[in-house]
């Protein structure tokens, strides 16, 4: 296992892209015209950004030229407006070798870039469009300013579904042999939620094992804990039983290495699953989301946590009491 797996199977065509058709289709028709304008690149983590920035260049460009035509750079690395003065303006008006009529400059993360930065690149992008067209890509479209939005065709990136994870996880396990049960590539899919990115990476992780990939190596590889384990920590808080849920809350946290962000998200997720009215989902919600915010502004994390329990045995109190 020298390589690894997110770059061995990115896929070298449109064609390959999993789970994007209906923006592959568009790019496509750029590559066959030869022409393109700048792009806007937005969605989640793991979902083909970078891939089809890719394959898009080796399609326009073609042989190895595309490898003198596509700069990469990123732009959480380099944010300032010095960067934008100097390193993008210097590589924005260079001119594209060999037969090609323009270079591709493609900035990821480009939601980071001060709003100074962001300023001065709009003229950039315009001064130098004959030689250069830019690729842009974020996780949030909103962060970026509006200005480099109107000169920019805008392509947003869904979650991949869970068929088409599966579908490329199965790929990698067949071409690698890879022995794993079935209830623990559900798991993967599961754990992923639409990045294919942290999926091959998990699967990565939990085959340089070598051994049989079970459902708890996946969730002790990927630093998640079994839904099952929140869900039932999460009854018997409703239950009435808060010493019981908070030594469960311990034992989570610890077996799986898991922050209060961390856990706090799963117990999010868990939620659905309860059988309590969907009145008691939303207050629980509510509270959850208050929860989560003290913990970012930084609160101590067991307190808050252990306060959501308290919640939950005060509802189930409350129920009982009506019952």
């Amino acid at each position: 296992m020298n390589e690894i797996w997110t770059e061995k199977y990115r896929p070298r065509t449109l064609d390959e892209v999993v789970g994007q058709k209906h923006i592959t289709e568009r790019l496509k028709a750029y590559v066959s015209s030869g022409n393109m304008p700048h792009l806007l690149l937005a969605g989640p983590a793991g979902t083909g950004k970078t891939t089809c920035a890719i394959a898009m260049a080796r399609g326009m460009f073609g042989g190895d030229e595309w490898k003198g035509n596509f700069v990469e750079l990123n732009a959480s690395d380099e944010r300032g407006i010095d960067v934008v003065r100097g390193k993008i303006k210097e590589v924005a008006r260079t001119a594209p070798l060999g037969k090609a009529e323009f270079k591709i400059l493609f900035m990821d993360e480009a939601d980071a870039l001060t709003s100074d930065a962001q300023a001065a690149l709009r003229r950039t992008m315009e001064k130098y469009s004959k030689v250069c067209r830019f690729v842009l890509s974020c996780n949030y479209s909103s962060k970026i300013i509006d200005p480099i939005q109107s000169r920019c065709a805008v392509f947003r990136f869904s979650p991949l579904t869970k068929e088409d994870v599966e579908d490329y996880l199965r790929r990698i396990i067949a071409a690698e042999s890879v022995k794993i049960d079935d209830d623990a590539l559900d798991g993967l899919v599961h754990v992923a939620r639409g990045d294919m990115r942290r999926a091959v990476n998990s699967l990565q992780v939990a085959a340089s094992l070598g051994k049989q990939i079970t459902l708890e190596v996946i969730y002790q590889t990927t630093g998640l804990a079994k839904p099952e384990e929140v869900k039932k920590m999460l009854e018997t808080a409703l239950a009435g039983n808060f010493i019981s849920a908070r030594d469960m809350l311990d034992d989570v946290m610890i077996k799986y290495g898991l922050s209060g962000q961390d856990i706090i998200r799963q117990i999010h997720s868990s939620f659905f699953d309860l059988s309590i009215t969907d009145s008691e989902k939303v207050r629980l919600m509510d509270k959850t989301g208050e929860i989560e915010f003290r913990i970012v502004e930084g609160s101590n994390e067991r307190i808050q946590l252990e306060a959501l329990l308290a919640y939950l045995v005060m509802m189930g109190g409350s129920k009982r009491k009506e019952g």
